[in-house]
């Protein structure tokens, strides 16, 4: 996927009330824009980092402009827009491009699903086989080139997990697909010493069936794209 029209430089000034950040432009220009991010953001928010952000044309908008990336001072980039990862999944899934998720002739997504009233992500679908849910999760928390998941306690990920053992146990084939959104992240691993619980719910689904993948996406200021496989490290 391409940014149209091209996304913008700014320095981050501070992330806060989990929606907002401040930024000052290039030109000395004092911005707030909307942060599409509801998690701790650990490592993607330190003030003084170049920030890119998007511009929408909708007038109704309280706050047009949208963090889209985040160039940190070693130079790595990460898409702290959590929407992005679905967005480039789904490019990728269209395209038939995830090893072991070709053939399918059906693409949905946000498919409501599970005892606890869900909504999965993308659901395949072909004549010739089960289905299957694929839920995403975008990783960008990152120490010594290894991605974790999550970055804090998440009830929903773990209602997420619980739902996919039920459709393996139900006869369907369930994904956990993890989109490495950050470039210097090149291995993923549960992160139980944010969330024990996920952790333990995540190999109990492994044990039980469900399939664990990790893609990386190639990053840049004009467009992303899920590229290439990387390791899971339970």
């Amino acid at each position: 996927m391409e940014f149209t029209p091209p996304l913008q430089p700014a320095t981050l000034v501070r992330r806060y009330k989990r929606f907002l950040a401040d930024v000052i432009t290039p030109s000395g220009e004092e911005l707030t824009l909307h942060c599409p991010n509801t998690g701790a953001m650990t490592g993607c928010a330190t003030p003084g980092d170049t920030v890119w952000y998007s511009t929408s044309s909708n007038a109704a908008r309280k706050y047009p402009h949208t963090w889209e990336l985040t160039e940190t001072a070693q130079g790595a980039i990460l898409c702290v827009n959590t929407l992005r990862a679905n967005a480039v999944v789904k490019e990728a899934l269209s395209h038939h491009l995830i090893s072991g998720l070709e053939g399918y002739t059906q693409l949905h997504s946000e498919v409501k699903y599970g005892a606890e009233r869900s909504r999965i992500d993308f659901m395949l679908q072909a004549d010739d086989r089960v289905n299957c849910y694929i839920e995403v999760k975008s990783v960008t928390l990152a120490d010594a080139n290894r991605g974790w998941f999550p970055d804090a306690v998440t009830e929903r990920g773990q209602k997420h997990l619980r739902e996919l053992i039920s459709v393996v146990q139900g006869g369907e084939r369930a994904v956990l697909l993890f989109a490495v959104m950050h470039s210097a992240i090149d291995s993923v691993s549960p992160a139980r010493q944010y969330d024990a619980k996920y952790g333990q719910l995540l190999d109990e689904a492994v044990a039980r069936g469900v399939e664990v993948l990790a893609w990386k996406a190639s990053l840049t200021r004009s467009a992303l794209q899920l590229s290439a496989p990387v390791p899971f490290i339970p």
